[in-house]
């Protein structure tokens, strides 16, 4: 398995030091590649409000406040900055549907197997990914088995994402995962189409036709070349053998 060499750079986006120094320099709040706005559409399709979801690398996003804005009931939040879920836990003490734990999304062993409905991603395995460091696609698998692990059978794991399929499925397809994988493409908040006038298609919610190896068709055109794309891993129920 590959590190993800695009978009890259040498900061230790695994490293907890750099992100608590990184919160406590700006503490605004900050939301990867989509707000929820955009991604509502899909969330809502695919993720029923009475779900239990796990948001893995939340930082201090406003992506769970609000989806219980939305209805959603229960929305754990992980992240490796101390000072995020400290910062994040004050914030929202008064809403019960929303909890903190600072925990390294490699190593989540103190849920137990199969514990939620939804894993959401955005961007957390992109991040390390991207960390400098040889080890960088052994920590992407890590936290990769783990949402596995924490995944109910029908349940999903949300990924948005730079990575195009050319990138991202190699890391998504061991069979051990056991998952059901679609694709979605979103245009980068802000994407003006050629004309000089502002994108204004609603996010399209039929699933891009992938190839038998599960790449983009060859003559797929990307709309916005900086698009974001949004993976729906599907765990499998496994059927139970029947006896004679």
């Amino acid at each position: 398995m590959q590190r993800d060499a695009s978009s890259c750079n040498t900061y230790n986006y695994g490293d907890a030091h750099y992100w608590d120094a990184r919160y406590v320099q700006d503490a605004l709040s900050f939301d990867w590649y989509q707000r929820y706005s955009s991604l509502r559409p899909f969330v809502r399709s695919f993720v029923p409000t009475s779900s239990r979801v796990l948001m893995v690398g939340c930082g201090n996003s406003l992506m769970s406040e609000d989806m219980v804005k939305d209805g959603y009931e229960d929305v754990m939040n992980v992240d490796i900055s101390s000072v995020a879920i400290e910062m994040m836990r004050t914030k929202h003490a008064s809403v019960p549907q929303l909890k903190y734990m600072q925990m390294d999304v490699r190593d989540m062993s103190y849920f137990e197997d199969e514990s939620f409905d939804t894993v959401i991603d955005k961007g957390e395995s992109f991040k390390l990914l991207c960390s400098c460091g040889d080890d960088a696609p052994l920590s992407a698998s890590r936290m990769l088995g783990e949402v596995s692990r924490l995944i109910k059978p029908g349940g999903t794991y949300f990924l948005i994402t730079y990575g195009d399929p050319k990138v991202r499925m190699p890391h998504l397809t061991p069979s051990a995962y056991n998952w059901k994988i679609s694709l979605y493409i979103l245009p980068k908040p802000g994407f003006k189409k050629p004309g000089n006038s502002s994108s204004s298609a609603e996010p399209c919610l039929e699933a891009i036709p992938l190839s038998s190896e599960g790449m983009l068709p060859l003559d797929y055109v990307l709309e916005d070349p900086e698009s974001h794309f949004i993976y729906i891993c599907n765990k499998k129920v496994e059927e139970v053998a029947q006896t004679p």
